[in-house]
This record gives C-alpha cells, sequence and structure tokens, in this order.
C-alpha cells in the first residue's frame, strides 16, 4: 500500500474572465470557476480508483483559502473581438471503481461548448477504453466509439464541463475548466 495520498473526492468547475491584462483575465475566469483563492497544482490525467464525483458546491465548501488544490485544468485565452474560445474537461469513469479512469483537458478556438465538451469526453473515454481492451479500427467514427463503449460495459460514466468565450475587442477574454481533487 501507497503511503502517497489518492484523492477520494473531485468536483468539477468552470469559468470565464475579461480583463485588460491577460493575467487579470485569468484570475477572472478562476474566480468566477471560484477557484482563485487556492494555490492550484496542475495534474495530469488519472480519475482514481474509488473517487467520488461531487457537486461543486459541497467540494468549496471543504476548501480553506490558500491551501493546495490539484486539479486537471483546461484554459485557453484570447485577445481578439468576435473570435470563440472554449476550455473542457472530459471526465470517463470504469465501470470497475477498484480501476482508475481518465481526466482529459482540451482547448479550441472556433468550437462551441458542445463540440468542445463531447470531444473531451471521447478523448477520455477513449483513452481508458485502451486499458480496457476495448479494440477499434482507424476508420472507426466517434458515434461508432461510443456505441462499441456502451456495448463493452466497461466505461459506465462519462460528463464533461466545458467553458467557451467570445473575444471582445481591448480586453483579454479567459475560459477555465478544471476537474478539482480532495484528500
Amino acid at each position: 500500500m501507497s503511503s502517497f495520498p489518492v484523492p477520494k473526492e473531485v468536483f468539477l468547475t468552470k469559468g470565464l474572465g475579461r480583463h485588460k491584462e491577460k493575467l487579470a483575465s485569468f484570475e477572472e475566469a478562476l474566480r468566477d470557476a471560484r477557484i482563485a483563492k487556492y494555490n492550484l497544482v496542475h495534474v495530469s490525467s488519472i480519475f482514481p480508483p474509488h473517487c467520488k464525483v461531487i457537486p461543486r458546491q459541497k467540494g468549496i465548501e471543504k476548501l480553506t483559502p490558500g491551501q493546495i488544490l490539484h486539479c486537471v485544468l483546461s484554459r485557453n485565452a484570447i485577445c481578439e473581438n468576435h473570435r470563440l474560445i472554449a476550455a473542457s474537461v472530459g471526465l470517463a469513469i470504469p465501470k470497475d471503481r477498484a480501476h482508475y479512469g481518465y481526466i482529459s483537458e482540451h482547448h479550441t478556438f472556433g468550437e462551441t461548448d458542445e463540440k468542445t465538451g463531447d470531444y473531451s469526453e471521447d478523448l477520455s473515454a477513449l483513452m481508458l477504453s485502451t486499458i480496457q481492451g476495448i479494440e477499434f479500427g482507424g476508420e472507426t467514427t466517434w458515434d461508432q466509439k461510443e456505441e462499441i463503449w456502451k456495448l463493452s460495459g466497461k466505461i459506465v460514466k462519462t460528463t464533461n464541463i466545458t467553458q467557451s468565450g467570445i473575444g471582445m475587442e481591448g480586453v483579454w477574454t479567459t475560459v477555465v475548466s478544471a476537474a478539482v481533487f480532495l484528500f
């Protein structure tokens, strides 16, 4: 048994910020996501075994300002008028909760919340499928892969959280999405 901490819970959050300064725009996005008053440590893409997804408000209530938060964070920023940006985090949880799942981060330009979110969700499911023994041909479409995942019974849930924003002249627009771990 490892002596390293493994997260027991995770919550998903998102935010949008605008400011003439890029860093301040990022801060505003973190404030909107309600995670600005914590020290964020970016981690990679593993959803821990037995980890429970909880509502954002319940997760926020467990936090103390200044504490270190481990999170999978997707962010995007633009300083162009009328340009659409998005940031998304996708989650794929295996049916057997004793195994780990995957979290993916994805950010885009010119794509809607739905398209960006679907892609990040599909990406996490694809990563999970590779360790679950689910095989795809090179020409398999995303819709076909989703049907194969459902039929396999090895992936119990996929979801995403996505934030988009449209750039405005003279200010930075920043979007963030995050999966925040609690120990």
